[in-house]
Order: C-alpha cells, then sequence, then structure tokens
C-alpha cells in the first residue's frame, strides 16, 4: 500500500471552503475516478492541515496525476486557501494494525 501525506498552512478564515474543496477534488472524484483507496484531513495542533491518501500501489498514484479534472471549482477552492504549500510526504506500509484488532483476546 501506497500512502501520500500532504500539508498546508492555510489562510484565515479559509478553513471551511479549504474543507469542501478536498472533499470533493481530494475524497470523492479521485476516489470515483483514479481508484484511491480514500484519504483522511486532519488539523495539528500546530495550525498545520494533513491530508493522509492511501492508494493499493505508487503506479496507481502516479496515474492519477495525469487525469482530468471535472471539479475545477473545488480545485481553486483549495488553491484560494492555501497560504504555503508544506513538501509532501510518500510512504510505503510496512505493516497496518490501523483497523485490526489485534491486541484483543
Amino acid at each position: 500500500m501506497f500512502t501520500a501525506v500532504y500539508r498546508w498552512k492555510l489562510k484565515k478564515d479559509n478553513e471551511e471552503r479549504f474543507i469542501e474543496g478536498w472533499r470533493r477534488r481530494r475524497t470523492e472524484e479521485i476516489y470515483r475516478k483514479c481508484g484511491s483507496l480514500g484519504s483522511r484531513l486532519h488539523k495539528a495542533e500546530d495550525g498545520i492541515w494533513v491530508g493522509i491518501a492511501q492508494w493499493t500501489n505508487k503506479e496507481t498514484w502516479k496515474a492519477m496525476q495525469n487525469v482530468s479534472v471535472d471539479d475545477m471549482e473545488a480545485v481553486e477552492m483549495m488553491r484560494d486557501s492555501i497560504e504555503e504549500s508544506l513538501p509532501s510526504i510518500f510512504m510505503e506500509v510496512v505493516e497496518d494494525l490501523w483497523q485490526a484488532k489485534p491486541f484483543e483476546s
């Protein structure tokens, strides 16, 4: 499994607009068109926003980069809300206990 971690500083008072753009573009459209396994959006204690998206493999994630966008308004909502994009982090899952309950008897 391949995981992409995206990070941003948002402009003041743009959080709701960003969230709506993220849901429409990053979750719904990419899930529907590109085969992602879904994503989560987080707000860290330091105010940095973090999006975590999972894919079956890196090749599927790379292919998403070339897929046309249906909802340009959602892209603009996100773009207009970002003060600064921070470096992304890309990872391969080594062991997954996210939803498993291996310690319960």
